[in-house]
């Protein structure tokens, strides 16, 4: 299962919550879509030495995300689309994800979305409450929100994700049951969700400093948390990774991608890329990235990850899985004493209720995946 990635690094209006790689001006889209292309040609042959050519057409997913991918014409969809073709033997029925925001879905654009390879959207819907967008300084409204959905469903898109956000400090638990109960409603068919958080340098930090915000509440997450995986379980979605839901058959393969450890590889301003164990990116930096492609050179740093490195980030991503932490993994791949040492460190957390041991795999439980990143962080190698 290999992917594509593409960062597309422009945004109508800038999130007060967001700390992504972005410009809210919509200048030089033609040069970064050009320099996506330049990139493709550089980068070919990103995996050759990791699929055979008995696999065939081997890309499985073509992810456009940033940014908002949806602030690009058609035109520029179809020249991108062109070159991916062209450049990359991508599977007759790869699923193709368009990141979107719901002001740009609107029937004349989804219709002209329809004639291009996309086939899954993934729209920012955020919430489906009026103060929780004017928090956030999200672009759409309300209403919005609910008429993207629909117009899409009526274009003819029945692979649906949308973003979800709970924490926020203007949602109580009724306004959050609501968004949930929106979601059946409307037949979403998978939602990923995350909590509010308050990054560094971002505007949300410096309105929560000036008193001009509310400041998180980090019991108001930990419980919107527990009643959102209450809710979707109840409702037939299955919990297949921290953050995201989905109905049966519809997890999300780009996704899936990542948390398996298969090879994908990243294209646009500050796109990462993985291949057998080396993880290599492209800078944050908008200008940089264009004059280096515009002279032919890959503007790349990368690393590549020692074994306690592969270990820690197996630990990190399994965990966060509905499938945990397989131990016939770790042994085929780090020594039957790493196990024996794993067992030993995840006997607390499976006397405390936050881990089961079952089929020779660690799977957290519901309370465990409250504290799922200070558990791996626990078990690490080092």
């Amino acid at each position: 299962m290999a992917g594509i990635y593409l960062h597309i690094p422009f945004c109508r209006q800038a999130c007060h919550y967001c700390n992504f790689h972005f410009s809210v001006s919509q200048r030089n889209k033609e040069q970064i879509v050009d320099c996506l292309i330049m990139e493709m040609e550089l980068r070919k042959g990103f995996f050759d030495a990791c699929l055979t050519e008995a696999k065939g057409r081997a890309i499985q997913s073509i992810y456009l995300g940033g940014g908002t991918p949806s602030t690009l014409g058609i035109n520029h969809l179809q020249k991108i689309f062109s070159a991916l073709y062209r450049h990359f033997c991508v599977m007759e029925d790869a699923e193709i994800t368009l990141e979107a925001n719901p002001e740009d879905l609107t029937p004349g654009y989804l219709l002209m979305l329809r004639e291009t390879p996309v086939n899954r959207l993934s729209i920012g819907i955020q919430s489906f409450h009026e103060p929780d967008l004017k928090y956030m300084n999200r672009s759409h409204s309300s209403k919005q929100a609910i008429q993207c959905i629909e117009q899409a469903q009526k274009a003819g898109y029945s692979n649906i994700t949308i973003d979800l956000i709970y924490g926020t400090p203007t949602m109580d638990d009724k306004a959050f049951t609501q968004n949930l109960e929106m979601i059946v409603q409307m037949g979403i068919q998978h939602v990923s969700a995350y909590a509010l958080t308050v990054e560094p340098y971002t505007a949300l930090e410096v309105f929560i400093k000036r008193g001009k915000l509310q400041p998180v509440d980090e019991e108001q997450c930990a419980r919107q948390f527990e009643l959102l995986m209450d809710f979707l379980a109840e409702k037939g979605y299955l919990h297949y990774e921290i953050s995201n839901f989905a109905l049966p058959g519809m997890f999300s393969r780009h996704n899936l991608s990542y948390w398996i450890g298969a090879p994908y590889l990243g294209l646009g301003p500050s796109a990462h890329s993985y291949k057998q164990n080396k993880r290599s990116w492209n800078p944050a930096n908008t200008t940089a990235y264009t004059q280096s492609i515009t002279k032919g050179v890959l503007p790349l740093e990368s690393e590549e990850l020692s074994s306690a490195q592969q270990y820690d980030e197996y630990l990190m991503t399994s965990l966060r899985t509905m499938w945990g932490c397989s131990l016939e993994r770790v042994e085929s791949g780090w020594g039957i004493e790493k196990v024996y040492e794993l067992r030993k460190q995840s006997e607390k957390y499976i006397l405390q209720g936050l881990m089961l041991e079952i089929d020779h795999h660690f799977i957290l439980t519901n309370k465990g995946r409250l504290f799922a990143d200070r558990i791996a962080s626990d078990l690490f190698w080092v």
